[in-house]
């Protein structure tokens, strides 16, 4: 069973920065795209940004030039640098990973969630 253990979420000040982190573990035969996601009350669950195993990397407009999406496949963990920070980027964040078990068949996780609040 695939698991997903995120940190790095908390409280900042307008214009300041966070680092979230998502380590994947668990038997499969291969991770592929890991990402991202917020979901703000009563609102879809969007996409903030995603990474390929081949490090291609997808953001949303409203974080172009502010976040960064890395991750490290030895450890099957993905990053997510948020710089300038707004009020606006407050809600909860999630880690999603999409892989395979079988070399056929396809899976994905999410992870529990973590909470950024950013203050004005």
């Amino acid at each position: 069973q695939v698991q997903l253990v995120e940190s790095g979420g908390g409280s900042v000040q307008a214009g300041g920065s966070l680092r979230l982190s998502c380590a994947a573990s668990g038997r499969v035969f291969r991770f592929n795209a890991m990402g991202w996601y917020r979901q703000a009350p009563g609102k879809e669950r969007e996409l903030v940004a995603d990474i390929t195993s081949g490090g291609r990397t997808n953001y949303a407009e409203s974080v172009k030039g502010r976040f960064t999406i890395s991750r490290d496949n030895a450890k099957n963990t993905v990053f997510l640098q948020m710089n300038s920070l707004k009020p606006e980027d407050t809600t909860v964040y999630y880690c999603n990973a999409r892989y395979q078990d079988t070399a056929y068949r396809f899976r994905e996780v999410w992870g529990q969630g973590t909470l950024v609040t950013v203050s004005s």
